[in-house]
């Protein structure tokens, strides 16, 4: 099952797709798109650490997100993503806002995400473990896969082309998320609302 949270800065993310995964599993392995570029960054980190304490296995992927999701999709039950609103920025630093280098990263991340919820889905028919995606002598154990992202479409337009640019791929990208997800939340406040499963 794919799960997409959404909501504004500071609306409770974090804290509630972090509640859900540990009622979810107790395998659990949380993906942070975070660099720590400066020490108020650096700051932040660590809390999101503390507060996951040892309950948790943690991988960096600033970059990568799709092979960072196959690299561990035999070793855990639910996997959460934060954020894709960090990576779509990593994103345009890394390739200096070259269009065709990001479709390529970001294609190849829903490509994995899309053949683990068809392997999901096998898994779920079968009764039994499937392979996702199919390895000899390899069995998944995954059930779950949560992402968070911001959504950026309920402000103001933006009075640079590059935070348009930004804008636009973040609000593209969480279209697609929302999408190939089974539920969707946005969070007001710290409030989730379902919207989609």
């Amino acid at each position: 099952m794919i799960i997409f949270l959404t909501g504004g800065a500071r609306s409770g993310k974090s804290d509630f797709a972090q509640d859900l995964a540990e009622k979810l599993g107790k395998k659990r392995l949380y993906i942070a798109s975070a660099q720590a570029l400066d020490e108020e960054m650096k700051k932040r980190i660590e809390n999101h650490q503390n507060k996951r304490g040892d309950r948790w296995d943690t991988l960096e992927a600033p970059i990568y997100l799709g092979k960072a999701l196959k690299s561990a999709l035999t070793h855990y039950e639910v996997i959460l993503i934060d954020c894709l609103t960090l990576w779509m920025s990593n994103l345009l630093l890394e390739y200096q806002q070259k269009s065709e280098q990001i479709t390529k990263v970001v294609n190849k991340f829903f490509d994995d995400l899309f053949k683990l919820k068809e392997g999901s889905k096998a898994q779920r028919l079968k009764g039994s473990k499937a392979e996702i995606p199919p390895k000899k002598n390899e069995i998944c154990a995954i059930k779950t896969v949560i992402v968070i992202s911001n959504e950026v479409g309920l402000g103001i337009v933006p009075d640079n082309p590059l935070a348009r640019m930004y804008r636009d791929r973040l609000g593209l990208l969480n279209q697609r998320m929302a999408k190939i997800a089974d539920e969707v939340y946005i969070l007001f406040s710290g409030i989730p609302v379902k919207i989609k499963g």
